[in-house]
């Protein structure tokens, strides 16, 4: 079977009343992974044992009615969550043989709550990257159309839920890598604020920019993940002790009355006539539902993406420079002392990318270029952040374009960097802002390529998010569709 017309909720339903097991779904999935995973190298490692062990003691306790909120649905994770006696690689030939001595705190969390993790997750190399083509693992490719980019760099997690291999998943989302990603597979995608949900674990790209989400087929069950992982976590300085809400239980409060902004930054003239029309059909969509729509603006929005990458890439330098062949990884050594090993090692193990993003990384963070680039970045940072803020106190929520393109081809852009990182540029804002914000289905282009909305809300406003995110998807069919695999 595969999971498209089932909720989480739905599917524990038919695990209780007898009519599914655990193992036996854990099997489906496995047999549709290996279907289907020839033409979209969606996943790095397959832990078939593993899963099914857990599937046979999550039968157990469903026997025994003590199931939790996730107990015997089989979920993978993206493979830059460290997880216990599994490797973890980060699609990074540098890592190909780690195996970490402990989970995540998220990984952990999905234990807790009963859920078979069925393997490991492609993705771009140390989530640098925003088309999963930049992978020692090689491509992942769009369930949609296999010559077509998933997006990234959570590129395994949409594609894996998209093809119905798994129910969920959890990726990562440093400048949009959950949601652009969402969009281009026909998922949704969810960045929660940053410190919402625990980042110990984690392996960390750009330390101030990343964080944990899930991804899921709808929203019902994106709130469900979400409402899982999240919480406080001591062994996190940067988790936020705050409550959690439930973010099922106001699920269909809908949206009249509320007050949705139109950043005019974001609708741009160079966006995609098939984005602009899907992106258009929903606001008209949000109107008929009693929300009342307002044109706002985030002034500093032009200057995000070279913020972003100016701080994504210093952090990325600082954050890299522990893979020296020394205290875990791979390592290439010809005898031509420490400085020779380092350099042979981190030549072999990193691919062209993380080295072009330490390179660029490291001159901004350089004796007499750090003031000139990464402090007067950071400063733009709070421009930005402040923008955010002064929005919000006019409007509820923020409606934009997730992509200024659907999925492109494989191989388009991967000589012309820049053209690559422009394809983050409604989505990195809100990492730089710290808030919250999600991708859901809203129509397909032209050539039936999926096309995801934007929602943004305040700090620690997800529950609002997710319910603006329900009524829409229950006012259209677009969360329906399945890619023809």
């Amino acid at each position: 079977m595969t999971f498209h017309d089932l909720t989480i909720q739905e599917i524990h339903q038919k695990l209780r009343s007898g009519e599914l097991t655990s193992v036996k779904l854990t099997q489906d999935c496995l047999e549709r992974i290996k279907a289907t995973d020839g033409r979209l190298n969606a996943f790095i490692t397959v832990c078939e044992d593993e899963a099914l062990t857990a599937a046979a003691v999550a039968d157990q306790q469903l026997a025994a009615g003590h199931e939790k909120l996730l107990t015997g649905i089989p979920v993978a994770v993206k493979d830059i969550f460290n997880t216990l006696d599994v490797r973890t690689t980060c699609a990074s030939k540098i890592l190909d043989n780690y195996v970490s001595p402990y989970d995540a705190t998220t990984v952990t969390k999905l234990r807790e709550q009963g859920a078979v993790i069925v393997g490991k997750l492609n993705m771009d190399e140390f989530a640098m990257g925003s088309s999963g083509e930049n992978s020692a693992a090689g491509v992942v490719h769009n369930p949609w159309d296999t010559e077509r980019v998933p997006g990234g760099s959570s590129s395994g997690s949409a594609a894996a839920v998209a093809a119905g291999q798994v129910v969920a998943t959890l990726g990562t989302d440093t400048g949009g890598s959950v949601r652009q990603p969402a969009s281009h597979c026909g998922v949704v995608g969810f960045k929660p604020t940053y410190g919402r949900v625990s980042r110990y674990g984690v392996v960390a790209f750009a330390s101030s920019l990343d964080q944990v989400g899930p991804i899921a087929g709808n929203v019902e069950d994106c709130a469900l993940m979400l409402g899982v992982i999240a919480g406080y976590d001591p062994a996190d300085s940067t988790s936020v002790d705050c409550p959690v809400p439930d973010y099922l239980k106001n699920l269909k409060t809908g949206v009249a009355g509320k007050k949705i902004g139109l950043p005019k930054e974001y609708f741009i003239a160079g966006l995609d006539p098939d984005i602009k029309k899907a992106v258009d059909a929903a606001i008209a969509t949000y109107r008929k539902l009693g929300a009342e729509i307002i044109e706002v603006s985030l002034p500093h929005t032009d200057y995000s993406v070279a913020c972003y990458y100016l701080i994504a890439m210093a952090e990325a330098s600082s954050n890299l420079a522990r893979y020296d062949g020394v205290r875990f990884g791979m390592r290439q050594d010809t005898g031509e002392g420490l400085i020779g090993m380092y350099q042979q090692t981190r030549t072999a193990g990193f691919g062209d990318e993380v080295k072009r993003r330490i390179m660029l990384g490291t001159y901004a963070l350089s004796s007499g270029y750090y003031d000139a680039y990464y402090l007067k970045a950071q400063k733009v940072r709070t421009l930005i952040r402040e923008d955010f803020r002064t929005v919000f106190e006019q409007v509820d929520l923020l409606l934009t374009p997730v992509a200024p393109t659907p999925a492109f081809k494989i191989g388009k852009m991967v000589d012309d960097p820049l053209q690559m990182y422009l394809s983050d540029i409604f989505t990195i804002p809100t990492n730089l802002a710290g808030t919250c914000a999600m991708s859901l289905p809203c129509g397909f282009s032209g050539e039936g390529l999926p096309i995801g909305l934007q929602l943004i809300g305040k700090p620690f406003a997800e529950a609002e998010i997710l319910q603006a995110a329900y009524a829409f998807e229950q006012a259209t069919d677009w969360s329906d569709r399945a890619p023809g695999l």
